[in-house]
């Protein structure tokens, strides 16, 4: 390969994140490294127990990228957290929005941020930012701080800049809102029907703060979204992306998107079409959870749709310039040991403590819907 091949491919490669399974890095990893992908997702297939572990499964990705490299996780609390005993149990988003305290939010972002960077984590895939607008939504739910736009908005930025704070970057999810399906996007490409003038005093509220206030990420929704595109899922949506997101909200950091093996995607297209039309579309960051076939035949599909002209360089440019800034403000050098004190400290479970106390009887229990497997 060229160098003019080999750039390219470098530039393509770094929009994914990518997944695998057990809790040391496997033999296909290194090749993904070397072709230029930006981070790794981390989920509890990955995660022994050990805190050691965990941070030693991190320094060890960083390290063999040899350059600045992103690790992600899903710490929600409640039924989405991938780090479990030692870690701090994290209560569900429901449990922190019936105390309605900003503060709290706030102290519960830093001691999330503050156990992920303990083990060499980057990123949290959170706050959910979805509005619980539907009692027979079967993935949101209890995933939700509220059923209110302001409630949502209030408590999630808390979590945002408790997080940020600390030097963890934050994801807000699930957008423009998922809260309002009544479908699983793992396993069915929800459709809403909602007018954009509902979008923008329900669904949009809490994503347009977050957007002001300096989220460094947001993820999208593989849900489709009639009055904007009948056509395509918001991953998909030059006019959800670009025209909501960017232009009238205004966000300028990393668009990410939620797993592209989701059958919400997966079953309905083909993989070379969601991330040409993805990044045309305004897509920085995908992501891809699982089979290193797919994520290499996606990183091959955008290279070939660079080459033919169907996706600019410059578009692949921009992508470059939000994720540099993501990376320059929130990664740091790999720690080599986990610093004392601080994961499942007695000040951590204090604030948990708070929350139990202020929502008794709001323990997250389930199956976490996130924890999927494609077919």
């Amino acid at each position: 390969m060229g160098s003019v091949g080999r750039e390219i491919e470098a530039a393509a490669a770094r929009m994914f994140c990518v997944g695998f399974d057990g809790p040391a890095v496997p033999d296909h990893v290194p090749e993904l490294l070397r072709r230029g992908v930006s981070g790794a997702v981390l989920f509890r297939r990955n995660v022994e127990g050990s805190t050691e572990q965990i941070a030693g499964l991190c320094r060890d990705l960083k390290t063999r990228a040899g350059r600045p490299f992103l690790i992600c996780i899903d710490q929600e609390g409640g039924r989405v957290q991938r780090l479990r005993e030692p870690f701090t149990n994290i209560p569900s988003m429901r449990a922190l929005g019936r105390t309605g305290d900003e503060a709290l939010a706030r102290e519960l972002g830093r001691v999330l941020a503050r156990e992920l960077r303990a083990v060499n984590i980057d990123m949290d895939l959170a706050p959910v930012l979805d509005i619980d607008t539907n009692p027979a939504n079967p993935v949101i739910a209890d995933r939700s701080l509220g059923s209110t736009p302001e409630l949502v908005t209030r408590l999630g930025l808390a979590l945002i800049d408790g997080l940020q704070c600390e030097g963890v970057a934050a994801c807000a999810k699930h957008f423009p809102g998922h809260g309002d399906t009544a479908q699983d996007s793992h396993h069915d490409l929800p459709r809403l029907p909602h007018a954009m003038q509902r979008l923008e005093s329900v669904e949009l509220v809490p994503f347009a703060a977050a957007a002001r206030a300096g989220v460094a990420s947001i993820m999208t929704a593989h849900v489709v979204f009639d009055p904007l595109d009948r056509e395509f899922p918001v991953t998909m949506s030059p006019a959800v992306l670009t025209g909501i997101l960017r232009d009238r909200l205004g966000f300028d950091g990393v668009i990410i998107s939620d797993d592209l093996e989701m059958k919400a995607i997966a079953a309905h297209f083909d993989i070379a079409e969601v991330v040409t039309r993805g990044t045309n579309a305004g897509v920085d960051l995908f992501t891809i959870g699982h089979d290193s076939a797919v994520q290499n035949r996606a990183i091959d599909a955008l290279i070939r749709a660079v080459e033919s002209g169907r996706v600019s360089r410059d578009r692949l440019a921009e992508s470059a310039l939000r994720l540099n800034r993501l990376c320059h403000g929130f990664l740091r050098p790999p720690l080599e040991r986990v610093p004392p004190g601080v994961i499942g400290s007695p000040e951590h479970k204090a604030i948990v403590d708070r929350i139990a106390s202020a929502a008794p009887g709001d323990a997250a229990t389930g199956r976490d819907p996130t924890e999927f497997r494609p077919a």
